[in-house]
Formats: structure tokens, sequence, C-alpha cells
């Protein structure tokens, strides 16, 4: 299912991350970063929440106005019930919807304000993420102080906070349009590859974009995914290739892969993950070429796990999921 606009615009965005994102490749792009995992709170869970709370603070800023100002929020992490989100986003806003689309939550906030936006409910709307490596390995994986080993596969949880503000006041980015992901099951069980697990929907919604809209790779400047990291990035060029005849080789890459190098950066194995990863490059690296009109037009392809612990002690396998959206330069 997808979904076009006319009227939904990119007014600005905020970045902030942690100490790995800072020692990354993108770090000049960020606008604020941190030395540890803290914060200055005294948990990892707190720091989060400030995490969350900063970058309010810093659109808000960016954008010129109060908290009152914004029709609506919708905020995402990984905590437990979205709890990072719904502390942090307290306060702000004439609305609040918490989602979880797990690692894929910002497209889809961002599909959810752009059909408010654009049928005329609202007129603006603020759409966040979070992501903390160290509150989402204690909950989805072992807490770091077990020390458990991690495999080549594995990657690391992105920390920090994105958000951008859609408006309907034209602005040199808008969300031209937006592809709706299905829930993809193909038998994966390893919490320690989920590049491997979340393939299989950037595959499947990725093609039904390229049907829906009837648009190739080559009506892209850049397709990138969220959070694949380096081998869920080469089954997606070779099933692509293989079995749709669709080559992405000269223009698909992944925000896992992209936030840091991989070569120096030895702890990230396969690259990162999270709901900020994919954000952090595309609301800042990504953002800065569309509006300065080097890129023309990127097709962002959020995945997510949707898998819980205990469902994984129980045999069960983890499901995914991966939405799409379109973000066009706007010609003045």
């Amino acid at each position: 299912m997808t979904f076009f606009y006319k009227n939904v615009y990119f007014e600005d965005t905020a970045t902030i991350v942690g100490p790995y994102e800072k020692k990354g490749p993108l770090r000049k792009y960020f606008d604020k970063s941190y030395n540890d995992f803290y914060f200055g709170e005294d948990s990892f869970e707190k720091g989060e929440i400030k995490l969350v709370r900063d970058c309010l603070i810093l659109i808000l800023k960016k954008i010129g106005k109060k908290k009152e100002d914004v029709d609506l929020v919708l905020g995402g992490d990984l905590l437990n019930q979205i709890t990072a989100s719904t502390y942090g986003c307290y306060g702000v806003g004439n609305g609040f919807i918490g989602v979880y689309g797990a690692c894929s939550s910002s497209v889809l906030e961002i599909i959810i304000a752009a059909n408010f936006i654009e049928h005329q409910l609202i007129q603006n709307a603020i759409c966040l993420v979070s992501s903390h490596n160290l509150t989402s390995e204690k909950q989805f994986r072992y807490p770091i102080e077990y020390g458990a080993l991690r495999p080549n596969s594995a990657t690391f949880t992105a920390t920090g906070s994105a958000c951008c503000f859609l408006s309907s006041s034209r602005m040199k980015v808008r969300v031209e349009c937006a592809t709706l992901g299905r829930i993809i099951d193909y038998r994966q069980d390893n919490p320690n590859d989920m590049g491997r697990v979340m393939a299989p929907a950037a595959i499947d919604t990725m093609k039904r974009h390229f049907q829906d809209t009837g648009r190739t790779p080559n009506d892209y400047d850049l397709i990138v995914t969220g959070d694949l990291g380096k081998y869920g990035v080469e089954i997606v060029k070779d099933y692509m290739l293989q079995v749709y005849q669709i080559d992405l080789s000269n223009n698909y890459h992944d925000c896992g892969v992209m936030l840091y190098d991989l070569e120096v950066q030895k702890e990230v194995k396969a690259g990162g993950s999270g709901p900020v990863c994919g954000p952090l490059v595309v609301y800042s690296y990504l953002f800065d070429l569309l509006k300065k009109k080097q890129y023309h037009r990127i097709l962002f392809l959020a995945t997510g796990a949707l898998f819980s612990p205990q469902l994984i002690y129980q045999k069960e396998k983890i499901n995914s999921i991966c939405h799409a959206v379109s973000l066009e330069a706007v010609s003045c």
C-alpha cells in the first residue's frame, strides 16, 4: 500500500548521539553528542529519556516554536511500553501517539503524521525515535555485565535520539510518497543476526514500492535501508538481482553501515541497528544533501525485527517488517 503526498514537508530535523556514533564518519553532521552512556543521569534508562527530552528541546529551538505550537508528537523506542518516549515527550504538543515498529518506527511515524497533515487534520507534527545500546542489550539479549560474546553477524544498537518536524508549510524537502510494510516471516530465529531476519521485509517492501509507483532504482539518487548491516545488504542485493532482475549495485546503501567505520570500530561487528540508526543518517547527512539539492530524491526503508525474548525462549521465529518513504528536494 503506497500513499502519495502533495503538501507534507520536512521543516527541520534534530539529531543527538552517544560516544560511538560521535566517533563515526558522520560525526560532523550531528547536532549534539555525549561522551558516555549516562548523559548526566544515574541509569541508562533515565539517560535515554534525557536524550528524548534534549532532542525535543533542540528541534523546538531550531524551528522557533513553543511546546504548545506542536499539533502532534509521535514517539517510539525499544524500552518496555516505549517508556523513553512517553516519559521524554511529556508536556510537548497537543496530542501524542506512541508508535512501536521496532527499528522501523521512524518511517511508520512519518506515514501516520503525513496522512494527518495531507488531509488537513493537523498542520504539523514531530516524529521522534530513540534507542540506547545498553538498555536494548539488557532488554533483548544480555546485560553487558554478563560479558556475552557477540558473533560477527551481530549488529550494534545505536545510541541517540532523532526527530523531524513535518508541516504543511512549503520547505526545501518534502515527503513525496510512502509504502506501508507487511509482517514477514522467513522462519528466522537468531537474535544475533538481525540482517538476515529483516532483509526479507526490505525486499518485500522495496519490490512493492517499485510496483506501486512504476519506478526503478534509477529513479532515486540513493536507496538506503535502516539497519541491515553489511551482511543483510548483500542478501538484499543478491535476491533482488537473482529473483527480480533488479540491480541495486549503483545506488543502494545501508544506514547501519554508514553510521560507523566498520574497519576501525570493530566492536560494532556487522554495523548499526536500532530505531535511531536510520534517522541518524537520514535526518542529518542525507537531509543536508537534499536541502542543497545534491540529491534530488532518496528512498529510505526502515527495517524492524518484531520479536520478544520470551517468544524466542519458547522457540518461536522472528517476524520482520519494513516501511518506506520517498524524500524529495523541492524546486523553489
